[in-house]
């Protein structure tokens, strides 16, 4: 399984000019680079993902943010599996911890999304994770199964090879605060119980891992190579092409 790296650009790059220094940043910092042994994947907001399509750089996949679960229809302000998939994206983040508390997403309607994502050929990257209450609380076994288990249901296990899911602790995003290796593999491993329930062992172990959370150059190692998870969804630092790929660089090294 090659390694995976995901940018989640999240609300930024404000306008199509921002974008395009952006683009060339990328690449710049990529140029006469190779990375057999790992996925790039850029998620940019909706706006900009037509301007990710026309884009040259093909070392580089591209994703979306999030997705509606019917494929097109009155749904104002939707954006449906279709769409994604006409305009060149290949894989799409669901169920992320903004789109839970600000848009307050549940499991089912995660479910549904993840369903639609994989009946139109594009690979749902899942995330899970407990927040400070919940962690302080020895609440993360609990939260993190029944996450997982509500937004799998009714999933074909022939397609667990489509599926990525990323833990990320609400705690750590955006913050200062890393979790040990040790913490990471934990929840690793509960995900990979989880999944060999829901499907089998052999189904199991072709979901893709990740972490993210307070990733950068600095904790890459700890948190993504310690933990020996499949690679990593980061947010801040994906939209400093230099530190981005710097990440990229470490994660496929360790192979």
């Amino acid at each position: 399984m090659k390694k995976l790296v995901i940018g989640n650009l999240k609300m930024n790059l404000l306008s199509s000019a921002e974008r395009d220094v952006y683009l060339k940043g990328m690449d710049r910092v990529t140029a006469g680079k190779k990375f057999p042994d790992t996925t790039i994947v850029l998620c940019p907001p909706f706006v900009h993902i037509e301007g990710f399509k026309k884009w040259k750089n093909r070392k580089i996949a591209r994703g979306a943010q999030d997705v509606f679960f019917e494929s097109k229809g009155s749904y104002t302000g939707g954006i449906s599996p279709v769409m994604l998939k006409n305009f060149g994206c290949d894989y799409v983040i669901v169920g992320h911890s903004e789109r839970r508390k600000y848009f307050s997403e549940s499991n089912d309607v995660i479910n549904h999304k993840i369903i639609a994502a994989l009946n139109h050929g594009l690979k749902p990257i899942l995330c899970v994770g407990e927040t400070k209450d919940e962690k302080d609380s020895d609440s993360t076994l609990a939260v993190i199964t029944q996450q997982v288990t509500e937004a799998l249901v009714d999933v074909n296990r022939a397609k667990a090879n489509q599926i990525i899911i990323a833990y990320e602790p609400v705690w750590s995003v955006g913050s200062d605060v890393v979790p040990s290796s040790n913490e990471i593999m934990g929840a690793k491993l509960l995900i990979r119980k989880i999944l060999h329930e829901l499907f089998d062992k052999k189904h199991a172990e072709e979901v893709a891992i990740l972490y993210g959370g307070n990733v950068n150059v600095k904790t890459a190692k700890q948190v993504c190579i310690d933990s020996e998870v499949d690679g990593t969804l980061i947010g801040r630092d994906s939209l400093r092409p230099s530190e981005f790929i710097k990440i990229v660089k470490i994660i496929n090294s360790s192979e």
